[in-house]
């Protein structure tokens, strides 16, 4: 008899609401398990009856039962009324049920305190419900306590929930308890309780280093057990935040299962994390499909991400509807994909009023981006405090912006304050820029970790700067004959050849003096024509040198003129010797009074020598 009285207060899930404004269903289009279901159910409510009649006691209260279970409550009231009135504790909490359903709270309470009395954990459940909703705390906990005491989940959970509302921590205890005995919104509540747990604790912890202690490693595993455990039973949040776990993973497959549950059962944070899960596996049609319902169900990320498709499809009007409809969600990044959108076409008055409604949210990326827009348009002191308010909320962009800001305006100090800021927080260049304050302070081995770190995310300046550093250490390495080659490598050598395969035109030719003083003349000259292609004046004189010691005197004149012309004073001096020496006095004077102007000193006064002394032999 306690089974029935448990099922029978589950009120609060709707199993005991009448459906509203359905028709009943023609005997024609129900299958044969309906049927069958119906027919078993007339059945035992005939032998329910009967056996009513006869005076069976647990007869009247099981038939009041199936009745309310019905929704016919008319009918089960006088049942449960009777078997009551017999003292069966199961129809005392069903009574309550029923009454509580038709609106009388107070009497409803009375009965159940009869039935609590009795010993149903049911009937102390649904009591101590009503006495919290009543504001009797103290009563309330009383008899939630009676019945998680005596292993009902429902009660166990609702007693947790109290707890956890004056932040007592004994509702943890009760929280699992209800969790372990198949309670789903205890198992996700569980699971959150858990996540914000080991979150606390990371970031207490302070683990620098980033190695992640045992204790943490647990305390997520068995926060994902209950959110699966959870999602089994059909809690589309769980399943949502289990889908999370799983492509944080890399298990993308059962992310994608976890996020189409939880997004069929309507929720839209899953439609539209299941909708960036299907474009990044490249169907973009199908992403579409779920953005779309949950944009449609007000989720404004979702919103956004259709607005981005819809803008590279280049379908502006309609990405900036999506954008707008992200903004009525609430969604401040609605309001910054308009503004980069306006940006884009040139619509620079629009794209400030976006950008200011976000960044007046508190958007960080479009304060940065305000700033920028301020500054491109000449007002300084317009920009600057929207650059502090974005690095002040933790872009690192703008606080490198500040860097150059403050820069511009001669104030190192307060400079290189924002610069080391941006640097701590990963960002290249101002890590670049931190490094050359440092050498220019002396502070090399400073300079030197600051330049480390730029050049590993990608800085071709920095990697040529951190093997100049380097470089300037080594010892003196012994001459080699041209054409010798030698294998080994030093550091520096190597971070000089990074950045010379990005393009660093210095670094080229450094790289290509280094190769040539091993030996190495193929290689050598490989790295001088690349960078004198490039524009390098230092690149084109020392490949004419390469070619002039290789015999081809011709093309060495090729690459010295060339130089000559991008204004290196070297390459002149060589020219004016090349046609000295051919004769062609008159253009060997041209080129060593181009000599004299370029310099430097040393250069200048060899090529006034020459150039006087073609002088001479051209007026005798």
């Amino acid at each position: 008899m306690d089974v029935m009285g448990d099922k029978a207060t589950l009120f609060e899930t709707g199993r005991f609401v009448q459906p509203s404004g359905e028709e009943a269903t023609p005997d024609e289009s129900r299958d044969g398990t309906a049927d069958a279901v119906e027919t078993g159910e007339a059945v035992e409510e005939m032998s329910l009856r009967l056996a009513a009649q006869a005076g069976d006691v647990e007869a009247v209260s099981v038939l009041g039962a199936m009745l309310l279970r019905r929704g016919d409550l008319d009918g089960a009231e006088p049942h449960l009324r009777a078997a009551t009135a017999e003292g069966d504790r199961a129809a005392a909490n069903n009574l309550g049920v029923l009454l509580h359903q038709r609106g009388y709270p107070d009497e409803a309470a009375g009965w159940w305190r009869v039935a609590a009395v009795a010993g149903s954990a049911a009937a102390a459940h649904a009591l101590g419900r009503h006495r919290r909703e009543c504001g009797d705390e103290p009563a309330a906990e009383y008899w939630l306590r009676q019945s998680a005491e005596q292993g009902h989940a429902l009660g166990a959970y609702a007693l947790a929930d109290l707890l956890e509302h004056r932040g007592d921590r004994g509702a943890e205890q009760w929280m699992r308890a209800a969790a372990e005995r198949g309670h789903r919104e205890a198992a996700y509540r569980l699971a959150r309780a858990l996540d914000h747990q080991e979150c606390e604790a990371s970031r207490t912890d302070g683990d620098a280093d980033g190695c992640e202690h045992d204790n943490g490693v647990i305390v997520r595993a068995e926060a994902e057990q209950w959110y699966r455990q959870a999602a089994a039973r059909g809690h589309r949040r769980a399943a949502l935040h289990l889908g999370t776990i799983l492509e944080r993973r890399g298990d993308l497959k059962e992310a994608g299962r976890w996020y189409l549950t939880s997004a069929k059962d309507g929720e839209a944070r899953a439609a539209c994390a299941l909708g960036f899960l299907l474009r990044d596996a490249g169907d973009t049609e199908s992403a579409a499909v779920w953005w779309l319902r949950a944009a449609q169900e007000g989720d404004g990320n979702a919103a956004n991400a259709l607005g981005a498709l819809h803008a590279e499809r280049g379908q502006t009007q309609t990405a900036e509807r999506w954008y707008r409809a992200a903004m009525d969600a609430g969604d401040d990044n609605g309001a910054y994909n308009l503004a980069l959108l306006c940006a884009e076409q040139g619509r620079t008055v629009q794209a400030e009023q976006w950008y200011r409604r976000a960044a007046y949210a508190g958007h960080r990326e479009a304060a940065n981006a305000l700033a920028i827009l301020l500054l491109q348009g000449g007002d300084t002191a317009g920009a600057e405090p929207w650059f502090s308010k974005a690095a002040e909320a933790g872009s690192v962009d703008a606080a490198f912006n500040l860097g150059i800001l403050f820069a511009g305006r001669g104030e190192e100090g307060v400079a290189l304050r924002w610069y080391e800021r941006a640097a701590a927080a990963g960002h290249t260049e101002a890590a670049l820029q931190v490094g050359i304050a440092r050498l220019r302070d002396g502070d090399e081995q400073e300079a030197e970790r600051h330049l480390r770190c730029a050049a590993g995310g990608g800085s071709a300046e920095a990697a040529y700067r951190l093997a100049a550093v380097l470089d300037a250490r080594r010892p003196p390495q012994p001459a080699h004959e041209l054409g010798e080659t030698v294998h080994e490598k030093t550091e520096c050598e190597e971070w000089y050849e990074r950045a010379a395969t990005q393009g660093h035109r210095r670094a080229q030719v450094r790289v290509g003096m280094l190769a040539a003083a091993r030996g190495d003349v193929v290689e050598a000259a490989r790295w001088y024509r690349t960078a004198a292609e490039a524009g390098s004046r230092n690149g084109a004189f020392n490949l004419g040198l390469l070619l002039a010691r290789e015999g081809s005197e011709p093309e060495a004149a090729v690459w010295w003129t060339r130089a000559a012309d991008a204004g290196h004073g070297r390459a002149a001096l060589r020219l004016a010797l090349v046609y000295a020496r051919r004769g062609e006095l008159a253009e060997g004077q041209r080129w060593a009074d181009r000599a004299v102007s370029l310099g430097p000193g040393e250069v200048a006064q060899r090529a006034a020598r020459l150039r006087d002394a073609l002088r001479e032999e051209l007026s005798a």
